[in-house]
């Protein structure tokens, strides 16, 4: 059997004498009884000084290949592969201890290896042996206990840790192991023993008295618990681990408020890292119910956070989307707009300030940030569409259709083409609308007559439909429009019956099948649809009851007309329309065909 001891004195004198030598010079010519020991040498070279592990394991395997007892080469490539290949590795360990087995780092390279190919049962063997040879080594009980465990023999692995302790005294790494495998076959109340020993032998130690707590906590002394923790905290009142494991504790308990307090504390620590934070504060705000509840201890940890970290983009993110759930919108406007010469530049701040200049109708403002967002980000189709929705704001739909237009340069999918030409379409109809009002203030096309306009908005959303075929809402709008005029109704109830297979529970896609339905003449149908809509809808929309009140009207049902018309002019439909719909003779609202 050969011996390492003697191999590494050798592998030093080789490695002085490669260090004394300059330049290239090619290896003097060995004895066949150490030719395997210069390869083995020369490998070991190349994985630590080089960090060349290819070469380095092909010199350990012509190592092998002329000496096949060569252990440590065995021993190497052993190492090198027991990740990438566990089985293979199992092998070379196997064939390294044989070779030698009075030698230790082969005997635990082959216990590891045997692990880490899963196969515990052989591992458990491996492992009975190394506790008997190397009694001094408490790892050799750790991994034999988790073994036993693995193997299903929880009472097998406390008996090899106990042991453990008798030989070294109680281990903290040991001990946990052995509080949860004591927890584990339910004797929590030697669990609480084994921990509360722990204690008192090292009193100082902050990690030891949470341990305990939360043992208590398990066991429902909540009172003795919170007493542990409390004097974790006296020993440190900044310490993560016991401040995250009250937190926990207060979560199990359902003790919002005082889960709360602490989540404050561990936000006010620079331990606790800000993806964790934010995370957290993610899950707090999830439920609206939740929110609601404990909207101040959710302000002050949001508060807490953008004044910790008042540049990062991800704190100002969450700072102002608190702001905005919380209805204080002029704030969140605010604090977006002192980030916009952040550098480098948030495109999503530049955004956000858009959205809700837009949201509160501030055209002139709209377009000057979209402007500044432009000059940033020449190319993002986001910004060039929110300049064409500005452009309508501002009400001037042939710049909007223009942008719109200009934006397709920048579109990279056939849907987002589908999606632009919808748009372009669903303006051209609100200029076909509005030139049929003389008094609307619209800077209309002159080029363009309603009907041209009208035109216009088709010849769009089939060129929508081009690029994609399903997209709902230009195939929804398409029906709409359609059946509004009473044209081409066939084709509208296929589109509409298209929209309908994406999604059976959309109001606003059943409204549009029972109008399609109406102005075919088929009441009983377009009566089902538009129950269905109303009763999905959550928002009372008002064009829902009035439409639904004119196909009751049409069925000649006009006492429930007149309540849904009044109800559609209660949630705020037009009322000279509504006033129309009441003066006029019942029934006479009949569906074009």
């Amino acid at each position: 059997m050969k011996r390492l001891t003697a191999i590494t004195a050798l592998c030093l004198l080789f490695s002085t004498a490669f260090v004394a030598g300059k330049g290239s010079v090619q290896p003097p010519e060995w004895p066949d009884s150490l030719r395997s020991v210069y390869l083995y040498t020369e490998g070991i070279k190349q994985n630590a000084i080089t960090r060349d592990s290819v070469r380095a394991r092909e010199l350990f395997h012509e190592a092998i290949r002329h000496d096949s007892l060569f252990a440590p080469a065995y021993y190497e490539l052993g190492v090198s592969g027991m990740y990438a290949s566990p089985d293979e590795a199992v092998e070379l360990a196997r064939t390294a201890y044989r070779i030698d087995t009075t030698n230790r780092w082969y005997h635990q390279l082959y216990g590891q290896t045997l692990i880490l190919a899963e196969r515990y049962r052989e591992a458990l063997d491996v492992y009975r042996r190394l506790q008997v040879e190397y009694p001094k080594e408490p790892d050799n009980y750790r991994l034999l206990a988790a073994l036993y465990e693995q193997n299903d023999d929880p009472y097998m692995a406390l008996a090899t840790l106990d042991s453990a302790e008798m030989r070294f005294g109680r281990i903290p790494y040991l001990s946990a192991m052995k509080r949860q495998l004591l927890i584990a076959t339910r004797q929590t109340d030697k669990a609480i023993d084994e921990a509360r020993a722990l204690v008192e032998e090292v009193p100082y130690e902050a990690a030891h008295h949470v341990a305990l707590a939360e043992l208590y906590g398990i066991s429902g002394k909540d009172s003795l618990a919170l007493a542990e923790y409390d004097c974790a905290l006296k020993i440190d009142s900044t310490d993560i681990r016991t401040l995250m494991s009250l937190a926990d504790f207060h979560s199990s308990k359902r003790n919002y408020r005082r889960l709360l307090e602490v989540t404050r504390r561990l936000f006010e620590s620079d331990d606790m890292p800000l993806e964790t934070k934010i995370r957290r504060f993610e899950q707090f705000t999830s439920d609206i119910n939740f929110y609601r509840q404990y909207y101040f201890q959710l302000n002050d940890l949001a508060s807490t956070l953008a004044i910790r970290y008042p540049n990062d983009p991800r704190v100002v993110e969450l700072y102002a989307g608190h702001l905005i759930a919380s209805g204080e919108l002029e704030r969140a406007l605010t604090l977006y707009k002192l980030h916009l010469a952040d550098r480098p530049p948030v495109k999503s701040f530049f955004q956000a300030v858009i959205d809700i200049e837009s949201y509160q109708q501030h055209a002139d403002s709209m377009m000057h940030y979209v402007g500044r967002a432009l000059e940033l980000f020449p190319r993002d189709l986001d910004l060039h569409l929110a300049r064409g929705n500005a452009f309508i704001r501002l009400k001037e739909p042939e710049k909007a259709i223009r942008t719109y237009r200009q934006s397709l340069r920048y579109a990279e999918t056939d849907s987002l083409r589908s999606v632009i030409w919808g748009m372009i379409g669903d303006t051209w109809y609100q200029v076909a609308e509005e030139g049929k009002n003389d008094t609307a203030k619209v800077k209309r096309p002159r080029s363009k007559s309603p009907r041209k306009a009208l035109k216009a908005c088709y010849d769009a959303y089939d060129r929508s439909l081009g690029y994609w075929r399903d997209n709902a809402l230009v195939l929804n709008n398409y029906a709409y429009f359609l059946s509004v005029e009473g044209r081409d109704l066939e084709r509208a109830l296929e589109m509409a019956t298209r929209v309908m297979a994406t999604s059976e529970k959309n109001p606003t896609y059943l409204d549009t099948y029972a109008w399609v339905l109406y102005r075919l003449g088929r009441l009983d149908e377009a009566k089902q649809a538009i129950q269905q809509a109303v009763a999905f809808d959550e928002h009372g929309n008002p064009e829902l009851f009035a439409h639904y009140g004119d196909i009751l009207n049409a069925l000649g049902d006009r006492f429930s007309a007149e309540f849904y018309w009044q109800k559609a002019l209660d949630a705020g439909y037009d009322a000279a329309e509504i006033r129309r719909r009441m003066e006029s003779t019942p029934s006479a609202e009949k569906p074009a065909r």
